[in-house]
């Protein structure tokens, strides 16, 4: 927000330098972006000059020869001159001989085309007051001759452009950081001085007969002023130099009145031409779904049953809060004027500037929260400044429909209690002036054995950030100045302990997929009803619908991180950048008996790759999903390997059936999915080929606080012994099922001697002659011992009793 220092010293005498007050602006807690100076610069040798002679130049059509008084220190002098907008006996700028314009352009005297030139006259944009640099500029004001131009231009102003955070909209105006300055500066704040009162026994001006709210959760507080007799026209040179200094373009004297008191108060208005106001009435309703309104940016906007308008007794005329209709505004010839000033959700403002894409000054505010308390105040503002500038009179009641919210908030602290959370002392008279200074009245004070008090503090409408009794002691602080806490050892006990789980599995998972050349990617938390449609049930869906969404593309919780990475795949493909494998960690909400359950979660995708290589990479399969979702289950500390995948597992709205599968459930503390993306989504989707994926999901309390550290173990430089075992199995049985019996048999047997380092499958066989339902599963044995090279007599005995004990212990057949 742009702050004018001249505006400033209208509430509070501000003698002090820019440097002085930008350092107090910053430690008061608000960045100064930038510090900005208008007006015209200390020009030396600029003066005002007469023209008393102009003639053509005798070796130029373009030039003129001009013979200009510049006073009695300067005489007359010949000055070459371009322009051709002035006249004998006009006064204007004259820079002599000497002059540094702004951009170091020296004034000499030279030779223009063979005619000596004794100075220059000079345009607005020579002098860095203005953007003409077509022709000269007049002084209308026919200041003495000799003058320097200083004494003559208007005086140039300061500009702060001032960085707001979000929990004080009460400083978005020239009264809210006025009111922080002379706390800081220890001023007196002097507030407008405002002389309308409203009549209240005044029967209604026929003009407007009636205010409606119908939607008073979105509406609290309405006023409606009827002013008659108004001429419209360009606005006081004063009020125009306001609102030019911080960026605004004067349009007429009551919009800029309405922009003058917002930018004062802090309280936006609005006013009607109120011939426009047909039947004489104003509605403040919802929209109905559809209807259209065409806005001051001349563009029609379709409105919706969320959003809150202003409405005469045929439409709308105002989006509420956010932009004034094209046909209701004040125009040229407006006559007689209704004006508004309300006080609307916030909520209710941020949901409609984002679903129309417009923006503000108004809506900015307005989502922010205004003080609810200032709104009659700052509309009485506002009728004394159109009276005085434009005319008319206020005619019949307020129409007030609704009322402030009651604020009435004391918060108790004592100066033990900011003494010890500061960390050093402030004395306590000290700290009473800095609450006091910011208009927070200590209204009950109780001494405590020794020396410390007990303050009750009312904190104003305007402060509504202030709720506890920490920040009564930041507020202390501000004003104390940070750069005056004294110089002090630190003093504290060191804190050890480990990260929380969810912050190491993420870290862990992150470290592996980026590790195999995945790419991170951080999406929407919220996602559209449609998509979820695809992924979860209707019943689950409608568990993660959010209350009061503010768009209708997030109006979910997500259940998924796969969502969120088809929309940046498609992205990426769309714009010809080959980045096939992504990856995200993040929270999901996963579906079980009905509810749902926060849950922590990495998932990736993996689409066909696109980039050109000499030698392309191996194509993912569902293989390869299988391998990185048990490598995510381990980072939590999960054994996958014991809760085999359920290839037939449901559903398949977004997940290829016969190509996917899933992995353990919630009520084992976590579930995972993965396989081949569903064909036809992802071609509905635009994304080009195939893709795999995964996603694993665990509970936060089921994730090992402590995950396991890996040591490194010595391997053997011994030579292994191979042996091949073919089982005859139920075609369903997994095989990651059958090659655990083998591991565990194999560990029992092998004792302390060797190792069984691993089993793994080298070929599967359904078909002609085995048994109907069966399959035959042949895995590799590895034997290996750390010390030694083992013999075939002892690696034989250990194979031949894992058999018997296969054939003893489980339901598989040993094929020969």
């Amino acid at each position: 927000m742009k702050v004018s220092l001249n505006w400033l010293k209208d509430y509070v005498a501000l003698d002090a330098s820019v440097e002085e007050i930008t350092h107090a602006i910053t430690f008061l807690g608000f960045e100064v972006e930038q510090v900005i100076s208008t007006g015209a610069p200390r020009l030396e040798n600029v003066v005002v000059g007469e023209v008393l002679a102009r003639a053509a130049h005798p070796n130029a059509d373009k030039l003129s020869v001009c013979q200009v008084d510049v006073g009695p220190r300067g005489g007359l002098k010949t000055i070459v001159c371009g322009a051709k907008n002035f006249s004998v006996g006009d006064r204007v700028p004259v820079a002599l001989p000497g002059a540094v314009l702004p951009g170091n352009f020296v004034i000499r005297q030279s030779k223009i085309r063979g005619q000596l030139s004794d100075g220059m006259m000079c345009s607005g944009k020579e002098l860095g007051i203005g953007d003409d640099g077509q022709g000269l500029l007049i002084l209308a004001q026919r200041p003495e001759i000799g003058l320097p131009i200083n004494d003559v231009l208007p005086a140039g102003d300061t500009v702060f452009d001032i960085e707001i955070t979000p929990n004080r909209p009460d400083c978005l105006c020239h009264l809210g950081i006025a009111r922080e300055l002379a706390a800081w500066f220890d001023k007196p704040l002097k507030y407008p001085e405002i002389k309308f009162l409203p009549e209240a026994d005044e029967e209604p001006h026929p003009l407007l007969t009636s205010v409606t709210v119908e939607a008073p959760g979105d509406c609290p507080l309405y006023l409606a002023h009827v002013v008659t007799g108004v001429k419209i026209g360009p606005s006081p040179a004063w009020l125009q130099a306001r609102l030019t200094a911080v960026g605004l373009r004067p349009v007429n004297n009551v919009v800029d009145v309405g922009n003058y008191v917002m930018l004062e108060y802090g309280q936006p208005l609005h006013a009607f031409d109120a011939r426009k106001l047909r039947g004489g009435r104003i509605v403040v309703r919802r929209a109905a779904d559809g209807e259209k309104i065409t806005t001051l940016d001349d563009r029609e906007r379709a409105l919706t049953g969320r959003m809150l308008v202003i409405a005469d007794a045929e439409g709308p005329v105002v989006v509420a809060g956010v932009m004034g209709g094209k046909d209701s505004g004040v125009a040229p010839d407006t006559v007689d004027l209704v004006l508004e000033c309300a006080v609307f959700d916030p909520m209710s403002i941020r949901r409609t500037s984002r679903q129309l894409g417009l923006s503000s000054d108004s809506s900015y505010r307005y989502e922010r929260g205004i003080d609810t308390h200032m709104a009659p105040e700052a509309a009485r503002r506002a009728l004394d400044l159109i009276v005085a500038t434009a005319g008319g009179r206020v005619a019949g009641p307020v129409h007030r429909v609704g009322s402030e919210a009651p604020f009435k908030r004391e918060i108790v602290v004592s100066t033990a209690f900011v003494r010890e959370r500061l960390g050093f002392d402030i004395p306590a008279p000290d700290m009473k002036a800095s609450l006091e200074s910011l208009e927070l009245a200590v209204v009950r004070e109780e001494a405590l054995p020794g020396s410390d008090l007990t303050w009750t503090v009312s904190i104003p409408s305007w402060r509504d950030d202030l709720d506890r009794p920490i920040d009564l002691v930041e507020e202390v602080l501000r004003l104390h100045g940070t750069e005056n806490i004294p110089a002090a050892r630190v003093m504290s006990p060191g804190l050890i302990g480990d990260d929380d789980p969810v912050v190491l599995f993420n870290r862990g998972a992150t470290a592996y997929l980026t590790g195999h050349d995945f790419h991170e990617c951080v999406t929407a938390t919220l996602r559209s009803a449609q998509e979820l449609a695809t992924w979860v049930s209707a019943a689950a869906a409608q568990e993660l619908a959010v209350a009061h969404p503010l768009a209708d593309d997030q109006s979910h919780l997500r259940p998924s991180l796969i969502m969120g990475l088809l929309e940046v795949l498609r992205l990426n493909q769309s714009r010809g950048v080959p980045v096939s494998r992504i990856f995200e960690t993040g929270r999901v909400f996963v579906e079980r008996n009905g509810q749902n359950f926060e849950c922590a979660a990495a998932a990736f995708v993996i689409a066909d790759d696109a980039e050109r290589r000499w030698k392309r990479r191996d194509p993912a399969d569902f293989y390869t999903a299988k391998h990185h979702i048990a490598a995510l289950a381990a980072i939590a500390g999960v054994e996958s390997d014991r809760d085999p995948a359920d290839a037939d597992a449901g559903p398949f709205f977004a997940w290829q059936e016969g190509h996917s599968a899933a992995a353990g459930g919630l009520g084992r503390g976590w579930t995972a999915r993965f396989g081949l993306l569903n064909l036809g989504m992802v071609r509905t989707l635009g994304i080009q080929g195939r893709v795999h994926a995964g996603i694993f999901a665990i509970l936060p309390e089921k994730l090992d606080a402590r995950p396991a550290r890996r040591r490194f173990a010595g391997f053997s430089l011994f030579p292994a012994a191979l042996r091949d075992l073919a089982l005859v199995v139920d075609a369903a049985a997994p095989a990651a099922e059958v090659g655990n019996a083998l591991s565990r048999l194999g560990r029992a047997a092998a004792g302390a001697a060797f190792a069984l380092e691993n089993a793994t499958v080298f070929d599967v066989y359904q078909g002609a002659g085995l048994p109907e339902g069966k399959k035959s599963l042949a895995f590799s044995l590895v034997f290996r011992a750390a010390d030694r090279t083992l013999t075939d007599q002892e690696v034989s005995a250990v194979f031949q009793k894992i058999q018997d004990e296969l054939v003893k212990m489980t339901p598989y057949q040993i094929r020969k």
